[in-house]
């Protein structure tokens, strides 16, 4: 299976994963800015836009699938289940990785005994029900917890909802996989032992990925750089571009 992807601009290397029910489209508003530094390979991720999906059921073989497609001596940005195929990557072929930039991701996305900043269990277990009765009505809700509680919501709403329509629906079965790995994934061994520099962009008010998270991971991993956008929820890369911009320039060196 080879990954759909696409290089534009010039530059250093970087990497852009999109996360789950996303396609490449969600980076659009952000390339004017990103391909005056850099050139940027952007990565469909299995059943997502122009990727096929060929039952690969496994973290793991995801992402295998993005570095084949993949430069040498990127840094890889990776927003939501982006980040934590991006952090599987690393531990495969750390020597392909320059910087990893984490945009609302977590190395583990669901509670754990010991780790509180994630998603309950049976929240995601709920919506995982929900999205097998009615796909289009659970990954509409989803859209709309990217932008719970951020002060231009709808706008971002309207954003997201635009940028998704550039590039062909996910495929039903990949949603599926997809769900299961944000479910059972827990990287926090793997992110912990990384020798690669390791960046962090997380929203304020974000809904899916706790700002407390940012706590947990200067426990986890002393290194790693933390930034935090004001009023934003899961997509700041849409709802704050100037801040997100910025970011991605200034650590993706």
């Amino acid at each position: 299976m080879t990954l759909h992807w696409e290089t534009l601009g010039q530059g250093r290397d970087i990497v852009l994963l999109h996360g789950w029910g996303m396609n490449s489209g969600v980076w659009e508003p952000l390339l004017p800015f990103v391909t005056e530094n850099f050139r940027v390979t952007l990565i469909e991720l299995p059943g997502h836009g122009g990727s096929p999906f060929n039952n690969e059921q496994t973290l793991n073989s995801w992402a295998r699938a993005c570095l084949a497609v993949a430069p040498n001596r990127a840094s890889w940005v990776g927003w939501s289940l982006g980040g934590l195929l991006a952090i599987e990557a690393a531990q495969i072929e750390p020597e392909k990785f320059n910087t990893l930039c984490l945009v609302s991701s977590s190395p583990c996305f669901c509670k754990r005994d010991d780790w509180e900043s994630a998603l309950e269990k049976e929240a995601i277990e709920d919506f995982a029900k929900n999205f097998y009765i009615n796909p289009k009505k659970a990954l509409k809700r989803f859209l709309s917890l990217q932008v719970k509680g951020v002060k231009n919501s709808q706008s971002t709403l309207r954003l997201i909802n635009e940028t998704l329509a550039l590039r062909p629906s996910p495929k039903i079965e990949a949603l599926e996989t997809g769900l299961q790995i944000l479910m059972q994934s827990d990287l926090r061994e793997k992110l912990s032992n990384s020798n690669i520099p390791i960046n962090f962009l997380l929203g304020e008010r974000d809904t899916i990925v706790p700002i407390d998270l940012a706590r947990k991971i200067k426990t986890l991993l002393p290194t790693a750089t933390m930034q935090i956008v004001n009023q934003a929820g899961h997509a700041p890369i849409l709802s704050h571009l100037k801040e997100s911009s910025e970011w991605l320039v200034a650590n993706c060196g």
